[in-house]
């Protein structure tokens, strides 16, 4: 074969993978890129939109975030009645304009210190002369050994959809949980109409509960280099606080539990320092219990090859610091995986991927995973009681119980009871 032969199928070959890597840029493009269109909205002519959610100071601290007029108005301030003592006070409120891609609203957000454990709070905001309703929350009793919160993965509501109905139903068959966590894409898209079907999701909620919320895909902007618009963070205050330069981290101590959040849907050079900032937050931890929350599952039911980068930098620290549970959604299924000693012995750190999604994917079943369910949208109810950790899966149409486990501590460690096959009975 002569050179010119041969550099003929040469050239034949390059073309053809060119052809077939433009091919393939052009089928994900949409997903690598594109973000729908935001319609011109006008901002809220009364308070509203109001998010309660943890402060900066621990379990005891509560910020409250809301929107009104495309304008801050100085005048603003939450105020707030100890119902116990009936005493009434005014918290001060900072306020900013934020510009989307085709609107403007103005967000106020009121930091909430020094609230006394077990105690029933009320409280309205106001904007000058305009003022919300009354709403109420309780703070904890810091004394208990026996409290529950409840976790969901991604919502991603249709419009008008089910999920209020949905989680208020769930809460009713919990009425002792104390606080909401979402593993990241509560929201479909970065729009203010979709903004206003998430709060609608969580009317009655967001009001009275604490909601604490991750970073997901959906909730950036796509470009070469992700964007999180500011808006996020005015709405989940916390990270305003919080946040390492532009990595959305935070960290709560609730009782003898810590939960560490990260923002998984970054590029490296983010997460490597969300990398150094969770280990130094896991060493100066001395809490009993350790629970992980993030968008993407460092063990995916997809592929051994997804999310690699974060499993790398962020997984190590987590068995390493003996984390006990780790919460994960962004694959529309629900999947645990139960770590293993060298006897193949169940233990801790637990790994659980979950939503509460209309949206359901064709998932397969992975040998990895110890549960696997592929139909439902689910909601996890997670309660300390003394010296164990219980999980538990529902599907939130029925109430049925999917998955259940109990991590305990006891004096040889932790061992965990695995509580599916009496499910599967």
């Amino acid at each position: 074969m002569n050179k010119r032969v041969k550099k003929n199928i040469w050239l034949f070959i390059i073309i053809i993978l060119l052809i077939t890597f433009c091919i393939w840029v052009n089928s994900r493009w949409k997903a690598w890129f594109y973000n729908p269109e935001e319609k011109p909205y006008t901002a809220l002519q009364a308070p509203g939109r109001i998010m309660l959610t943890f402060g900066n100071d621990n379990a005891l601290s509560r910020n409250i975030s809301w929107q009104y007029d495309s304008i801050v108005h100085p005048d603003s301030y939450v105020e707030l009645a100890d119902c116990e003592r009936q005493d009434t006070c005014r918290i001060p409120a900072t306020g900013e304009a934020f510009q989307s891609r085709n609107g403007k609203m103005a967000y106020y957000v009121a930091r909430l210190r020094d609230l006394r454990k077990a105690t029933d709070y009320s409280y309205r905001v106001h904007n000058g002369a305009k003022s919300s309703e009354w709403h109420s929350f309780a703070t904890h009793n810091a004394a208990t050994d026996d409290y529950s919160f409840i976790f969901i993965g991604d919502v991603q509501d249709t419009l008008k959809g089910k999920t209020n109905l949905l989680l208020r139903s769930a809460l009713q068959r919990h009425p002792k949980t104390e606080f909401l966590v979402c593993g990241g894409d509560l929201t479909e898209r970065p729009i203010d109409y979709h903004w206003q079907e998430t709060f609608d999701g969580l009317d009655s909620i967001s009001q009275s509960m604490p909601i604490l919320n991750v970073t997901g895909n959906h909730d950036y902007l796509k470009y070469i280099i992700r964007k999180l618009e500011r808006r996020f963070s005015l709405i989940f205050s916390y990270f305003l606080d919080s946040a390492i330069g532009e990595n959305q981290v935070y960290t709560l101590r609730y009782n003898d539990m810590q939960i560490f959040c990260l923002d998984s849907n970054r590029e490296f050079f983010y997460l490597w320092t969300q990398k150094k900032w969770f280990e130094n937050a896991l060493k100066n931890s001395d809490a009993k219990w350790k629970i992980v929350v993030l968008h993407h599952p460092l063990y995916s039911v997809k592929g051994k090859s997804r999310h690699k980068t974060q499993q790398k930098l962020f997984d190590p620290l987590i068995r390493e610091y003996g984390v006990d549970l780790v919460m994960q959604g962004h694959e529309h299924t629900y999947a645990r995986m139960t770590n293993k000693t060298s006897e193949n012995t169940p233990a801790t750190p637990v790994y659980t991927i979950s939503h509460c999604s209309p949206k359901n994917y064709n998932i397969k079943p992975n040998a990895k995973m110890d549960v696997q369910d592929f139909d439902g949208r689910y909601y996890q109810i997670v309660r300390i009681h003394g010296d164990t950790l219980s999980m538990s899966t529902y599907n939130v149409y029925d109430h049925s119980l999917t998955d259940s486990l109990d991590i305990v501590h006891n004096a040889n460690g932790k061992t965990i009871l695995d509580r599916i096959n009496k499910i599967l009975e």
